[in-house]
Formats: structure tokens, sequence, C-alpha cells
């Protein structure tokens, strides 16, 4: 079978799809986070029709697998991960109570905003809505778009100082006049809520240290497994794609729970008999339906991070978001999966709510 080639970018299209592809403005990935001016917005009759693979099916029936044999006649598990992201807000919301009510504290999350883009101060509310609903207080900086680089350090450095602010989230993306990574650098690492800091990232690398913060999409892909009750330890794990801010932190992550770790990428030879492997599949590059029913092994938990647009002339926004997984043949095919949207981005502010009150804590030593 032919590889299947893509980027790490979260920006283009799967060339296995018989698509027409436009550009068009679209900013908003399952994760909450941005890192595109444009998405690549696919056209298509039909982007995902239950097609298997027969080869891959007569080899399940060559082998004699029970669970390959019954794969296409089993429904797979959905994972509710708005579901799962109530619950944990509604323990953060307790825990947050006792805190309170114990030594007088409530944790406190900053937000820096620069510039005037929709999506991200549609981001930025509804994150503070969260925070509201959970008793978390919230801070905002709103900076216009032609701010220096030197202003927007001078918010943060304000904020590293304050005792009321516990942590600290740069809102994606800056403008383009503004390095990135200086800004996020400058967050100090003990408020760091969004796990970028590069020592955070090099204490997830290593074993026997312990990061103050994980990424909060990685960390809620993996808190959906394990209120699934799925079993990490031992398994085979591919992850599709390796960006900075998914792919390889969860790597990382799955590595750390003991599970023998694949990356697949865009420079990966034959993808699809990787990700075929796998027990347990985390992709996260942002092309719609590029894993179809034949790259997932039968019984294996696909999460499914990307979230796209395509076009749809029956919606009445003229398109509809789908992940990266071909969702009608992953429930053929697949134990357990999560929905777009629905799976892993109601999980991603769940998660930096719980970072926030883990730092909450951690600064005034509350167990």
């Amino acid at each position: 079978m032919a590889s299947t080639l893509f980027t790490d970018c979260w920006c283009s299209s799967s060339s296995s799809s018989a698509t027409a592809n436009r550009f068009v403005p679209f900013h908003k990935f399952e994760d909450g986070l941005l890192r595109s001016r444009h998405i690549r917005f696919a056209t298509t009759t039909n982007p995902c029709r239950l097609r298997i693979d027969a080869s891959a099916s007569a080899a399940a029936a060559a082998s004699g697998s029970p669970s390959a044999a019954v794969a296409a006649e089993t429904t797979a598990k959905i994972i509710d991960g708005k579901s799962i992201a109530k619950q944990i807000k509604d323990e953060i919301a307790a825990e947050i109570s006792r805190m309170k009510d114990a030594i007088g504290v409530v944790p406190g999350l900053a937000v820096v905003l620069v510039g005037d883009r929709k999506d991200s101060a549609t981001y930025v509310r509804n994150k503070k809505k969260s925070c509201e609903l959970v008793g978390i207080n919230s801070y905002e900086v709103h900076l216009p778009e032609d701010s220096t680089e030197q202003e927007v350090l001078k918010y943060i450095s304000g904020f590293n100082d304050d005792p009321a602010v516990h942590g600290i989230l740069v809102q994606l993306p800056l403008p383009a006049h503004m390095n990135e990574q200086n800004i996020l650098n400058a967050v100090h690492i003990e408020k760091d809520v969004d796990g970028f800091h590069p020592v955070n990232i090099g204490r997830l690398a290593m074993r026997g240290r312990e990061p103050l913060f994980v990424p909060c999409t990685p960390k809620g892909c993996i808190e959906l497994l394990h209120r699934y009750g799925v079993d990490i330890k031992g398994k085979r794990a591919v992850v599709i794609g390796r960006s900075n801010i998914v792919g390889m932190p969860a790597a990382l992550l799955l590595q750390r729970e003991d599970a023998t770790v694949s990356v697949v990428h865009s420079r990966t030879k034959n993808p699809e008999d990787i990700a075929r492997e796998a027990d347990i599949m985390i992709s996260a590059v942002g092309q719609p339906n590029m894993v179809r029913g034949n790259w997932i092994k039968p019984g294996a938990v696909v999460i499914d991070v990307g979230i796209n647009p395509v076009e749809d002339t029956n919606s009445p926004r003229g398109y509809r978001l789908v992940g990266d997984v071909c969702y009608e043949e992953a429930c053929k095919i697949a134990s357990a999966v999560t929905p777009v949207p629905g799976g892993v981005g109601p999980m991603t502010i769940a998660m930096l709510l719980s970072n926030t009150l883990a730092s909450a804590k951690r600064m005034h030593n509350f167990k």
C-alpha cells in the first residue's frame, strides 16, 4: 500500500482523500489552541465512506483472530470527553472550596491576549467562564496588535510577581512581529500552567524527574484513558504527529506509563503499517479523515485530537467539523474512540483548571 503523506504543522489535508481543496481562515482546534492563520478546507461529497481495506480484512480472517473476525460488526465505545471534563470540573470546584475554607486562598489564572482576533477573544472568554464555574479568579490583559514585545513581557513580569496569580497563559498565536519563544519562556516555570516551558518539557522527558506541569491537551488524552479504565502499561502505542504542543509530549507521557511508543510523522514510510500495530492510538496532525479504518488494529483505543472543517452544504454554517480519524470507520474497528467535537477538546480546558489548582496548592503547601 502506498504511504499517505502528511505534515506536522496542523494545516494540510489528507492526500488520500478524493477531495478538492481551498483555503479559508479557520483557527479552531480540538485542543483550543491556535497555530495557523489558515487551515485547508476540504470539499468532498463523502469524506468518510466506510471502506475497510479488503486485504486487511482478508489478513484478519486468515489469522483466525476472533476479535479481528467480528471487528466489522462491533461498535466502539464512545469516549465522552465532555462528560468526563464536567466530572473533573466538579472535583476541582469542590477542592477549591475546601482550600478557600481551610487557608483563605483562591487560585488565580492570568491570561495575556494580544490583538483583536475574534477567535482568540472567544477562547479567552470561554476560559474565563470556566474559571468562574469552578471558583478560580481570572485576570486578563488585552493589548493592541501593535504592542511591542517589551510591553507584553512587562505584564508577564507583573503576573510572575503577583502572589494572587498562580498560573499564566499567553493566548496564541501572537502577532508576527513578536518572538513567541521569548514570551513563553518569560513565564515563571512555577506558573507555567500551559506546560510549555522548556524545563517542564525537559523534566517530562527524563526518568526520575517530574515536571511541575504537563501540557494540557496531552494530559487530557491520558486522563481520558485512565478514566475509561484503559490499561496503558506494556501496550503498543502510536502517536501520529510530533508537534511540541501535542504529539511529542503525548509520546513522552505514554512512555512514562510504560507503553512501547512509536511516533508517526511526515517522514515516516508506510505510516499505516505502523499505525496498525497500535493498541492505543493518539492522532494529532490536523488532517480531516486521514486515519482510515484500515489503519486501525481491531480492538484498539483511538484518541482523536484533530478538529478540521470540511465543506457541508447541508449545514447552516456551510461546513462541519471532523477529526483526523475517519470516525464512521473507526467505530467499526476500534474498541473505543473519541468523537469530534466533544472528545479531547473539553478535556484541555479541564486540565488547564487542574494545573492552576495544582499550582496554588504547591505555592501554599496545601495538601
